[in-house]
């Protein structure tokens, strides 16, 4: 059987190939149309296989969430203060250890008298179980002092994820607005060319002077410069935000063109009152002075006593058996309590507390200053969203009335109603009046972004 395939597999393979041959050269020749149909079929399939990822703000919050360094670094340490929680208060609970030893000391001579006092027989072997409680004061400090720092860690977090928002949106609707330029530069180097193949026909007709031809050439080739600067800056925040988002720099993606949707700005009331009650600044101030104080607590544990209970259950006998020779019971327990009452450490005690109370002093202003600094920003933030509202809609009027003038300039033009300079004016200010209006766009959703590392509501359309 094995022989037969290995004879018979080239016949058959020669075979399929020639039949191959014969019916792509008869689709060739009888259904050509359905074969060029096929072709582009498969070439748009292949299209579709590397389009771009579509993102919306949502999403590429949602990735640099994931992939942002420092943001994970923030949520990393908030974690890692978590587990020094989860220690100190396990530190205050009973802990239980085994303990398995075997003691050899030299004999004085034979039988079981031993040269050293401290040890009971020539041969000791141990093996016990150990309930250990210390209680004191420090402990019960530390374990608040831990409790503090791991939710000041939590608003440090919090305020890495409110300034990574503010990182995103800028870099986010940066690209939005890159592409808007893109289109209008596109649109006014297209808009230069044809111009300029109109004074060269007027020009034919003598209708306009040569003067007019160099004009418009100039003009297109500052449209053409304009163009590439676009499509720069369009790659750069392309780049930049493709680094902040993805992990394996992945720049096959666009983002959704809402850069212009209406997002209304909430009232100043509003504003306080969330910011009031979520500031992640003030919150983290107000822990850290909590931090504070339960350092001069744990500082000031070192003045009192500390008790330590202990309690033992196993053997402890010259033989490692339950029973001994006698057929006596090894197993035993034994318990001790322990008061430690410290007496004198040169000072060393008082030190750390007053190291500890020049902290708190210390971040009772700093909690101050981040009071001061929150009603402060709140008001300059929001004068700033509400001043980028109010011009959004005059630069969108701008952009419109300059569009609409340049088209009709360029009718007078070509009506010999209006010189050359007339149309490179309007022009300019076409190109100016758009940019302007992406500008304020992106200034205004910036500006949203700002008041949400105050509020922490972020308000997408």
């Amino acid at each position: 059987m094995k022989l037969h395939r290995i004879i018979a597999g080239p016949f058959v393979f020669i075979a399929a190939v020639v039949l191959f041959c014969a019916g792509t050269a008869r689709s060739q020749d009888t259904e050509a149309p359905a074969s060029s149909a096929s072709s582009q079929a498969a070439n748009q399939g292949a299209a579709n296989s590397t389009q771009p990822r579509r993102l919306t703000l949502q999403d590429a919050l949602a990735l640099a969430r994931k992939n942002s360094v420092p943001f994970q670094a923030a949520q990393t340490d908030a974690a890692i203060l978590r587990q020094d929680r989860h220690q100190a208060a396990a530190a205050l609970l009973p802990g239980v250890t085994y303990n398995n030893q075997v003691l050899y000391t030299q004999g004085n001579g034979p039988g079981t008298i031993v040269r050293y006092i401290a040890n009971n027989a020539v041969h000791e072997y141990i093996s016990q179980a150990n309930v250990h409680e210390a209680i004191d004061l420090a402990g019960i400090s530390n374990l608040r002092r831990v409790s503090a720092a791991a939710a000041v860690a939590r608003a440090r977090a919090e305020i890495a994820s409110r300034g990574l928002v503010v990182t995103v949106v800028q870099g986010y609707y940066s690209l939005a607005a890159a592409q808007q330029k893109l289109q209008s530069a596109q649109k006014a180097s297209e808009e230069g060319g044809r111009f300029f193949k109109l004074t060269q026909d007027l020009q034919g007709g003598g209708e306009v002077a040569h003067s007019d031809v160099i004009k418009a050439e100039l003009q297109m080739n500052d449209r053409r410069r304009q163009l590439q600067e676009a499509q720069l800056a369009f790659l750069n925040a392309r780049l930049d935000l493709a680094v902040l988002l993805f992990p394996d720099f992945n720049d096959n993606y666009e983002v959704a063109d809402d850069l212009h949707s209406p997002v209304p700005l909430p009232t100043f009331p509003e504003v306080q009152q969330q910011a009031a009650r979520d500031n992640p600044d003030v919150r983290a101030a107000l822990e850290a002075v909590r931090a504070a104080g339960s350092e001069v607590a744990f500082a000031r544990a070192g003045y009192f006593p500390s008790l330590a209970l202990d309690y033992w259950y196993g053997i402890d006998a010259t033989k490692f058996a339950v029973n001994d020779p006698k057929r006596l019971s090894n197993l035993g327990s034994s318990a001790a309590v322990t008061l430690n009452i410290p007496i004198w450490n040169w000072g060393a005690t008082q030190s750390r507390v007053k190291q500890a109370e020049l902290r708190h002093t210390q971040v009772k202003r700093e909690l101050s200053l981040a009071q001061r600094k929150l009603l402060a920003e709140m008001q300059s933030l929001y004068a700033e969203a509400e001043t980028a509202l109010n011009e959004l809609a005059g630069l969108n009027r701008s952009a419109a009335l300059a569009a609409d003038g340049l088209r009709l300039t360029m009718l007078r033009y070509t009506g010999g109603e209006a010189t050359i300079l007339e149309v490179v004016d309007a022009q300019n200010t076409s190109v100016q009046a758009n940019t302007a209006y992406q500008d304020g766009a992106v200034r205004y959703r910036v500006a949203l972004a700002n008041l949400q590392t105050l509020t922490g509501v972020l308000t997408t359309p």
